[in-house]
């Protein structure tokens, strides 16, 4: 007898688990506040008499303390959002290559992104002059953040495509463990089935005739 009795059955659960998937993540999609990201950028730039590949090491720098410097600045007040909000959703990446510094923020309002990219370079640019003495260079202000038109967060849709194929996968993943397993079970009970039972073939000999 065929150890997959209810094979036709089982391969219901991979359409049903896309079906859920999907729903999931359409329903998530639609009920998640849509998010806008605004950029702004700053460059470091040497002071006269000071060597330029300074820039480059200085924008790294200023880079991984974008958001520690605009918390203990003044760019939570022109920002107009608390200093966790400012760490929680603003980056800074810096190139390998070119001492700038692109400053990302992201909020569900458009305006209040553009006001947090703007704060923190602001205050990047505030902090430098004041150690230029020491640094030998200065941030100043390459290109000002534009308001957003579109958010950068998943729509519905893609939020329900992206549920669908995780459904899928966790399905087919579903599908390939149960076999092995009922393969497992019925060798199990084969090999109790076929152990034979106490022996009575051989007599004592006082007992033969």
């Amino acid at each position: 007898m065929s150890p997959f009795p209810l094979a036709p059955a089982r391969w219901m659960v991979l359409p049903a688990a896309v079906l859920a998937g999907a729903a999931l993540g359409g329903g998530y999609g639609a009920v998640k506040t849509p998010q806008y990201a605004a950029t702004s950028y700053v460059i470091v730039v040497p002071a006269e008499k000071s060597d330029p590949s300074a820039a480059l090491g200085f924008a790294q720098a200023y880079g991984r303390v974008a958001t520690d410097i605009a918390v203990t600045g003044d760019a939570q007040v022109w920002a107009g959002v608390p200093a966790a909000t400012l760490r929680s959703d603003v980056q800074a990446a810096t190139s390998p290559d070119a001492p700038m510094i692109s400053i990302t923020a992201r909020s569900a309002k458009p305006s209040t992104a553009v006001s947090m990219a703007d704060a923190v370079a602001r205050a990047l640019i505030t902090d430098s002059s004041h150690v230029a003495a020491n640094t030998g260079v200065r941030v100043v202000q390459f290109s000002r953040a534009t308001k957003p038109v579109t958010p950068v967060s998943p729509s519905a849709a893609l939020s329900a495509l992206v549920g669908a194929c995780g459904g899928g996968l966790l399905g087919g993943l579903g599908l390939l463990v149960r076999p092995k397993r009922a393969v497992r079970a019925e060798a199990r009970h084969s090999r109790q089935a076929t152990v034979p039972g106490p022996s009575t073939a051989a007599q004592p000999a006082s007992e033969a005739v």
